[in-house]
């Protein structure tokens, strides 16, 4: 049976990253013990408060009413007892009303929330990524009015970057911003697939939105940043409405909004026409968020399918004793485990870097499109056994597993498809950072015997593609980051089982049965006939 989640996550942070000494380092010090017990209590809420109600949830679904979107009956009270609690403030600024801990509790939370209900854990990651915006790009005033209401739960934030015409594109955007003459501005424009956009849920919501000023250069250095709140600070309703909520596969109790600005009332965020560089910092840690969420619904479907097949007899036995059972089930831990200990490796980087560690950003520069893309594939694809697991049971939505699968689906394509991600990962970091990457393969390569030979031929490929055409790069893109993801997460899991003896038998399968993998990616990626014409 697969190691549960929350002592998973404190034996990571303890025993593989030594989270005391740098929480020491960030100024609010927290011992083992002290870990180990917040993410008890986290693991409780998600299964005690959150995990109940998702099935239902899903079911029951979001309708748009007269202008308001309608939510599940039980959201309500669950993010009421969500703001009690402060978990939107684990890691939040202390001078803001947050506890100021490490941004490592805040995703080990996370991961846990969304593995209990994805669609509702949808607003606090998003509000958690404004959080992260106001505090690098917000004036003081602004820090000091936006801020607290967002570290408390009782405002949601939004990203409002695509259009209909503008996706990948952000050049292209239209949505124009005119200055009113009393220090404001008024927004104009439609932006749609906004997450939590419209909601009977939080007391306001904070719409961050990329717009054009009437001066704006063309193409993406002509975006300027906005804050737009849903209520104004005297109480009106701003200008803005939702036109519509999307019908999905997945995340049915998340709405899925098409925004449409009419004059809305904003403000600045940063400088004029650099919205772009400070969107980024709500999009970034949006990225890595989403790379946990294909960690939560990888060990959701796990727990689910490791229920089920100990509890289905079929021929007299436990399905769980079947070999090819078991074999699902082993894949599912292993690469639950893998994808859990990358991700964690990306989020403990935020944390040495705020603490001044040289090679920080660095090293989380090049884990963020890996995270978000190999874990999320790797969500969809757990998501997938798991049904397979439960059969003809898994494939009716009375077992929860099929949820799983088709809320996962999105996450490899929102917050920069996962091709963006290998693009990204490989044409734009890797020349300029290639002995950086370099250094975290040879580290992989030196946890096991198993992984040298892939950690050198991970090596070769990236100093070969590193120097490649754009097109040639760009056709070896996906491949590439995939085979990155397989090498990076064995190495984790591999130190992991080293000190750890109930992850000893999920290390070996993944070394034996799924490091393979990273090879067969390689060839893949360095198949000259796949470059465009």
């Amino acid at each position: 049976m697969m190691m549960p989640p929350a002592e998973a996550l404190a034996f990571a942070l303890t025993r593989l990253h030594d989270l005391p000494a740098l929480s020491a380092r960030l100024g609010t010090p927290l011992e083992a013990g002290d870990i180990a017990a917040i993410l008890e209590e986290a693991a409780r809420f998600a299964e005690e408060r959150i995990a109940p109600g998702r099935v239902e949830a899903d079911r029951t679904g979001c309708a748009l009413e007269n202008g308001v979107v309608r939510t599940p009956p039980g959201y309500a009270a669950l993010l009421e007892e969500w703001r009690a609690a402060g978990w939107q403030g684990v890691a939040a600024p202390e001078a803001h009303g947050g506890q100021g801990l490490p941004h490592a509790m805040l995703t080990s939370v996370f991961e846990l929330a969304t593995s209990a209900d994805m669609s509702f854990a949808l607003m606090p990651m998003l509000t958690a990524g404004a959080i992260e915006l106001l505090v690098h790009h917000a004036s003081e005033d602004q820090a000091a009015r936006l801020l607290p209401p967002l570290v408390s739960a009782a405002w949601n934030g939004t990203m409002c970057l695509t259009e209909p015409q503008a996706g990948s594109d952000l050049s292209s955007i239209r949505t124009r911003a005119v200055p009113d003459g009393a220090g404001g501005y008024r927004i104009s424009g439609q932006k749609i697939y906004i997450t939590w956009g419209e909601n009977d849920l939080a007391e306001n919501t904070l719409h961050f939105v990329l717009a054009r000023l009437p001066d704006a250069p063309a193409g993406s250095r002509g975006i300027s940043l906005f804050a737009c709140p849903k209520v104004l600070p005297d109480g009106r309703r701003n200008a803005l409405r939702c036109g519509g909520i999307e019908r999905k596969p997945g995340i049915h109790a998340c709405p899925t909004c098409t925004m449409i600005f009419e004059e809305a009332e904003g403000e600045l965020v940063g400088e004029p026409h650099r919205g772009l560089a400070a969107m980024f910092s709500m999009m970034n840690a949006a990225r890595l968020a989403v790379g946990v969420e294909g960690v939560g619904q990888c060990a959701r479907a796990t727990l689910l399918a490791e229920a089920y097949a100990a509890d289905r007899v079929q021929g007299g036995r436990p399905i769980a004793e079947y070999p090819d059972v078991a074999r699902m089930l082993s894949e599912m831990r292993a690469v639950t485990h893998a994808a859990r200990l990358l991700s964690l490796d990306a989020a403990v980087c935020i944390d040495r870097a705020r603490a001044g560690e040289a090679g920080a950003e660095g090293r989380l520069a090049l884990l963020t499109p890996i995270v978000k893309a190999w874990c999320t594939e790797r969500g969809v694809e757990v998501a997938s056994l798991g049904i397979q697991v439960h059969g003809g049971a898994g494939y009716v939505e009375d077992s929860g597993a099929a949820q799983l699968w088709r809320d996962a689906r999105i996450a490899p394509i929102y917050e920069g498809t996962n091709g963006i991600q290998a693009m990204d990962l490989l044409v734009r970091k890797l020349p300029r950072a290639l002995p950086e990457f370099l250094a975290l393969v040879e580290e992989a390569g030196a946890s096991d015997p198993a992984l040298r030979g892939p950690a050198e031929a991970l090596a070769r490929a990236a100093r070969h593609l590193a120097a490649a055409s754009p097109e040639e790069a760009g056709a070896a893109a996906a491949p590439f980051l995939d085979a990155a993801g397989w090498v990076l997460g064995g190495g984790w899991l591999a130190r992991a089982a080293a000190i750890e003896p109930a992850l000893a038998a999920d290390g070996a399968f993944f070394l034996r049965r799924l490091l393979p993998r990273a090879g067969a990616r390689l060839e893949e990626a360095l198949a000259g006939e796949m470059a465009p014409a």
